[in-house]
């Protein structure tokens, strides 16, 4: 029986076998973000149905391959924690070390809530620096207070 991670077995093994960047495949899906459509890609978000004809189109997906690719995913189901691959690890690290004080410094500011991973933007870029190019990841969430009820 066919699953979502065969689906992005196969889309991750025609992007190399292909030469394509996420980039490069983000620009033929559409204007959402790369990393929205990476993000789908992976199982982790969705596309729409014009989106996934389009994927199914560069990725040689059957019918019912691209069909996953429009199906609500489990988020997050299959991150083990804590994470062991390196890079998402110093991200696991960033919430160790700094997460009480986004906590404390988002509470001071907007009051008793979360910020929105739903309502949300993010986006990433190469940061020139002589010492060596550096990450640099923008996040805008929605302030969701919580309310008394």
């Amino acid at each position: 029986m066919l699953s979502r991670e065969d689906v992005s077995a196969k889309i991750l093994s025609q992007k190399v076998a292909l030469g394509l960047t996420w980039k490069g495949v983000a620009a033929k899906l559409g204007d959402s973000s790369p990393i929205i459509y990476t993000a789908a890609l992976l199982g982790q978000s969705v596309l729409t149905i014009d989106e996934a004809k389009k994927a199914a189109e560069i990725f040689a997906l059957t019918p019912e391959e691209a069909k996953w690719l429009t199906t609500s995913p489990e988020r997050g189901a299959a991150a083990l924690m804590p994470p062991t691959e390196p890079l998402i690890y110093r991200f696991y690290e960033l919430i160790q070390n700094y997460g009480m004080t986004w906590k404390a410094l988002i509470e001071e500011e907007f009051g008793d809530g979360i910020m929105s991973a739903i309502d949300f933007n993010m986006s990433i870029e190469r940061e020139a620096d002589p010492k060596g190019d550096r990450v640099k990841i923008a996040m805008s969430g929605k302030f969701l207070p919580f309310r008394r009820f």
